[in-house]
C-alpha cells in the first residue's frame, strides 16, 4: 500500500510517497499547516516533484554497488553524514552507510527515489529532501532565505523579522512576542520575495527549533516538556539524551558539547501550538526589523544602533553547508537566492522600520518591552 503526503509553499509543491504510512506521516507532520501538508491519495499524483523514499534492502544494495563500481565519485558530508555522490547517465545516484540509504535524483523531471533499510532514517531524509525540493523551486522563481526569525500580526498579517549573531535572542524575541498575540512564523530563518512595487512576501522555513534549557525555563516551559516525556512523549530525535534526562531531572543549567556549541530541546512544529500554545503561521508581509542584543544585568529598553541589514544576515550556498545540492535541485541557484533577488530584497528592507532592543533574563519585563514596540510598527 503506497501513502502520499503533498506538502505546499508559496508556488512549490512536492508530494512524498512511500511504501511505508511512517514515512509520509513524518512529512505531514513535520510541515504540518507551515507548508500547507496534507494527506493525498497516492493514485491522484500527478506531474509534481515527486520523492519516492521506501524500505527496500534490494533497491538500496542496487544503487550501492552502482555507485561503488569504478565510476568517478565525491564524498561530501550532507546533513551531518559522510555521502558518496556518482553519476548514472543524467541521474545521480548517492549512497550513505551512515543512514543505510542509497539515492538517485533525476533533475530533469524533479523526481528522487530514496531506498533505506530503516523507517526513522529514512523518514528524516524524505523530509529533508522534500523541503530542499522547495527551496529549489521558490529560489528558482526569486526567492532568498533570510537568517531570521519572524512573526506576524494575525489582524493584518504584518510580519516582523530579527536578526542577529548566534545568542543575540533571535528565537527568545520572537517566542516572546508570540505569547503576546502574534503568531509564530520561523525561529531561525525564512523565505522572502520582493512582491509589488515595495512589498515583501514572507513564508515559514520549517524545521525543529533549538531551544536551550534556561529558555524553557524562563518561558515556564520547562513543567510542560517535563509532563510530555513522563506521559510517553518525545521531542525531534535529534535531541541528545543528556537534554532529555536534563529536562526529565528539572534542571536548566545549559549543557554543551566539546565544541562549544549549546546542546538544547528540540521542538517540533506542531509541538509550538499543541505544547506550549503558540500559534503558527504560515505567512505574512515583511513590516519592520528587530536587532536585539541580551544584557542579564540591564533593564530591557530600546537602544541606539547603527545596525543594518548585512550579507550575514541572508544564507548563501556557503553558509548551507550542511545541505549541499548535491542533487541539484535548485538547478544552479545560490543556495540563498538569486543575487539579484537578494539586492531586492535588501533594498525594500532598508526603508522598513529599524529598532534596536536590549533584553535580559526578566522574561516578563522583556516581553513587555518587545510587544510595545511592535504596536508601534
Amino acid at each position: 500500500m503506497i501513502s502520499a503526503s503533498r506538502l505546499e509553499a508559496a508556488a512549490a509543491a512536492v508530494t512524498v510517497l512511500s511504501n511505508r504510512p511512517e514515512i509520509t506521516t513524518w512529512s505531514l507532520r513535520y510541515f504540518g499547516p507551515w507548508w500547507n501538508a496534507t494527506s493525498v491519495n497516492a493514485s491522484d499524483v500527478c506531474a509534481d516533484v515527486v520523492v519516492v523514499a521506501d524500505v527496500d534492502w534490494g533497491a538500496c544494495e542496487e544503487i550501492t554497488l552502482l555507485v561503488h563500481d569504478g565510476r568517478p565519485t565525491e564524498a561530501v558530508n550532507y546533513a551531518k553524514h559522510p555521502l558518496v555522490v556518482a553519476r548514472d547517465g543524467e541521474d545521480i545516484i548517492a549512497t550513505s552507510q551512515d543512514e543505510g540509504i542509497a539515492y538517485r535524483s533525476t533533475p530533469s523531471s524533479g523526481r528522487l527515489f530514496l531506498a533505506g533499510t530503516h523507517v526513522q532514517p529514512l523518514a528524516l531524509a524524505a523530509a529533508r529532501l522534500a523541503r530542499e525540493a522547495i527551496r529549489g523551486q521558490l529560489l528558482r522563481d526569486g526567492w532568498a532565505v533570510l537568517h531570521s526569525s519572524a512573526v506576524v500580526r494575525p489582524d493584518d498579517g504584518a510580519t516582523l523579522l530579527t536578526f542577529g549573531d548566534k545568542g543575540a535572542g533571535k528565537t527568545t524575541t520572537a517566542l516572546l512576542l508570540a505569547s503576546h498575540g502574534w503568531h509564530l512564523l520561523a525561529n531561525d530563518r525564512v523565505l522572502v520575495r520582493p512582491t509589488g512595487e515595495r512589498g515583501i512576501e514572507v513564508v515559514p522555513w520549517p524545521s525543529a527549533a533549538a531551544l536551550g534549557l534556561g529558555l524553557l525555563h524562563a518561558l515556564g516551559w520547562d513543567t510542560i516538556a517535563r509532563e510530555h516525556l513522563r506521559s510517553g512523549g518525545a521531542f525531534h530525535p535529534t535531541q541528545y539524551e543528556s537534554v532529555t534526562e536534563a529536562v526529565l531531572n528539572g534542571d536548566h543549567t545549559p549543557l554543551w558539547d566539546g565544541k562549544g556549541k549549546e546542546r538544547k530541546v528540540q521542538v517540533f512544529p506542531d509541538q509550538f501550538p499543541e505544547l506550549f500554545d503558540v500559534p503558527l503561521a504560515i505567512g505574512g508581509r515583511a513590516a519592520g526589523l528587530l536587532f536585539p542584543q541580551v544584557d542579564a544585568d540591564a533593564a530591557p529598553d530600546m537602544v541606539d544602533s547603527t545596525r543594518t541589514l548585512g550579507q550575514a544576515d541572508f544564507m548563501s550556498g556557503a553558509t548551507e553547508d550542511r545541505y549541499p545540492d548535491v542533487f541539484e535541485l535548485a538547478q544552479g541557484v545560490d543556495g540563498g537566492g538569486r543575487e539579484s533577488a537578494r539586492a531586492e530584497v535588501a533594498s525594500r528592507l532598508a526603508v522598513l522600520p529599524h529598532r534596536a532592543v536590549r533584553l535580559n533574563h526578566d522574561i516578563s519585563e522583556s516581553a513587555a518591552l518587545l510587544a510595545t514596540i511592535a504596536d508601534t510598527i
